[in-house]
Order: C-alpha cells, then sequence, then structure tokens
C-alpha cells in the first residue's frame, strides 16, 4: 500500500510543478488507439473448494494489451480522456510454493478508466504526459482444468509517457500505465479464487488523432507596399501561423528567407518583429503566444545570417488585429507576425 500512495502522490506533485509551464497546445477532442506487453506482478491468492482452502501463489506470463482512448484538451496543457483497455496473461499456478504439474490459468481484463493528464512541453514536437485515472475493471480468469468465473472491481492508475508530434494534428505516444485492481474473487458453484490486489505494468505505442475542424489554408503574404527609392526590396514582411501554433510553416519559412535577403542587400540598421494573435483564448495566454511567434521569427532570421543584434522582437497578443473580429473568433490573417526592415 505504502507504495501504491508513493506512486500516485509523485504524480500528482509532477502535475502541480508542471503547472507552471505553459506551452502552444493542440485543443478540442481526440481519438487514440495504442498496443503493447502487460506484466503483472506475481499474486497470492486463496483457493476454496468442498474440501479444503488453500493459500497460494500465481506467476503471470508477459502478456499483450491494446487500449483505445477519447478525450479532450484544454487550455494550458490539461486534458481529459476516457479509456478502454483489454489485457491478456496467462499464468502458472503454484499451490504451497510448488507448481502442480500442467496446472496453469488464464487471466483477460476490460478496463475503463477515466484519467486527468497534464502535458509538460520538452520541445516543439515532444511533450511528457503525467496523468492519473480511476475507474472499473472487468476480469475473467480460467484455469485448465474447466474452472472459469468473473467479478466487477474498483481500479486506479498513474500514467506517464512521451507523445511526438507527427504533424499538426497526428501524434505517436509511448505510454507506462501502473495499474491496481482491488482484490478480485472469481467462483463458481464449488470453488473459487481470492486474489488480493492485483498490479499491473502497461507499456504500449500508438497514434493519437486530434478531430478539431480542419483548418482553413493559411492566407498568401498580402503584397508588401511599394519600395521607397531608392530601395528595391519591400521594408515590411508578414508571415503567418496555424491556430494555436508558433512553429515556422514552410511558407513562412520562405518569406522569411525573403526578408533575409532583403536585410542583407540593403544593409537594414535594425529589424522590428511584433508578433499577433486572434481572438480565441484569454488576452494573457494571448501575449505569451504572439510572443512565441515573434521568437520564432526572430530564430529564422539568424539562422539565415542576419545578425542577432540588429533585432528586436515583441508580441502584441490580440490588441492590433489585421481583420477586427469579436472576442473567441478564429482569423488566419490575424495569427502573424511582421517583419520590418528600418534603415
Amino acid at each position: 500500500m505504502k507504495l501504491k500512495l508513493t506512486l500516485l502522490g509523485t504524480v500528482a506533485a509532477l502535475s502541480v510543478i508542471s503547472a507552471s509551464q505553459s506551452n502552444a497546445h493542440n485543443q478540442g477532442w481526440y481519438i487514440g488507439l495504442e498496443g503493447g506487453a502487460n506484466w503483472i506482478g506475481d499474486t497470492d491468492f486463496t483457493f476454496d473448494d468442498s474440501w479444503d482452502t488453500t493459500f497460494s501463489t500465481m506467476d503471470f506470463d508477459t502478456g499483450w494489451a491494446a487500449l483505445g482512448t477519447i478525450g479532450y484538451g484544454f487550455e494550458r496543457n490539461w486534458r481529459v480522456e476516457f479509456e478502454a483497455g483489454y489485457r491478456d496473461n496467462d499464468a502458472d499456478i503454484f499451490f504451497d510454493g510448488k507448481e502442480e504439474e500442467e496446472f496453469n490459468g488464464n487471466l483477460t481484463e476490460w478496463s475503463f478508466m477515466a484519467n486527468v493528464i497534464y502535458d509538460v512541453p520538452l520541445s516543439e514536437r515532444i511533450d511528457l504526459n503525467i496523468g492519473i485515472g480511476a475507474g472499473a475493471d472487468f476480469a475473467d480468469f480460467e484455469d485448465n482444468r474447466g474452472f472459469s468465473g468473473d467479478d466487477w472491481n474498483f481500479a486506479y492508475q498513474g500514467i506517464v509517457g512521451l507523445t511526438y508530434a507527427i504533424s499538426n494534428r497526428l501524434d505517436l505516444t509511448l505510454t507506462y500505465r501502473y495499474l491496481n485492481v482491488d482484490a478480485p474473487t472469481f467462483s463458481n458453484a464449488i470453488e473459487s479464487y481470492a486474489f488480493e490486489d492485483v498490479e499491473k505494468h502497461t507499456v504500449t505505442v500508438g497514434l493519437r488523432y486530434d478531430l478539431h475542424e480542419d483548418e482553413a489554408p493559411l492566407p498568401p503574404a498580402p503584397p508588401a507596399p511599394p519600395p521607397a527609392p531608392p530601395m528595391d526590396a519591400p521594408e515590411q514582411f508578414v508571415i503567418f501561423f496555424g491556430f494555436d501554433k508558433c512553429n515556422i510553416t514552410a511558407e513562412a519559412d520562405a518569406v522569411l528567407s525573403e526578408a533575409a535577403s532583403a536585410a542583407k542587400t540593403t544593409g537594414a540598421a535594425s529589424i522590428r518583429i511584433v508578433g499577433h494573435t486572434d481572438t480565441m483564448g484569454s488576452n494573457a495566454y494571448n501575449e505569451k503566444l504572439s510572443n512565441c511567434r515573434a521568437d520564432a521569427a526572430r530564430s529564422g532570421l539568424v539562422s539565415k545570417g542576419v545578425d542577432a543584434g540588429s533585432i528586436s522582437s515583441s508580441g502584441r497578443g490580440e490588441t492590433e488585429l489585421l481583420v477586427k473580429t469579436g472576442d473567441n473568433v478564429k482569423e488566419p490573417q490575424n495569427r502573424r507576425a511582421t517583419i520590418d526592415l528600418q534603415n
């Protein structure tokens, strides 16, 4: 019991600590599918029949597991999800410490869990996932003598994993779950197996797909204002971002290449970058997101050979909209960063 409380306490503490961090993250509904291996620790049980009561141990082989999830992601990287899982393990059965010849069993289980998960950003594409869950476990046990029984029990779990963003809507997941099932008992008319708590360790690899609405293609960059003589290159460039994103797309990278080339050609004395957002989300969140977009544009120019000392960057949140909208309106042209070349 102390080990279980320590595990869940650690998961909860990490969730509280990680709440101080923030990053632009996909929001909305998603689905997931996972598969992998399942281990069950050696489990003590009591076997009762019409003649005797025996205190015994069951040694489980490595089994397999398959899980499906449906969930919703909120602002600030919190997620809630419903999880359904199936696990299958064979077992060798020992009575009084001795394995009976050809005496074995099979345990199959369906688990139905409600989870709360926090995603800690480690990089632009990788998140650390930390969570806890609780729910019900339906187990069916059979042995090779013809015994069969099933039972429903309370279950809880701790979750730790990694997520890699393959694309804006598809993630690759690697997840470990510690699942504890509360003392299942399997019985028929004359026999019963009464287990102590069953502890399971599940490692899976899977895919998670975001169901949020399709975004319209990013708008083309508006034409630059006519150059002031004698300059041949435009003085302002604009790049656009995906919803709730601050990563540089291929289209935006091409515009940054043009801006870097113009800065070198004209000998711009300074470059001013300002990030903007649409009106989705809170003011404080959009202020951070606009700064992230401005910093991403700045890093892109520096990587293309522009002197970092000549660049200043800042974010204006949703205060300077290119297209005027009401609050909580998705507008692609407002999700932008402007790059001004100044001589």
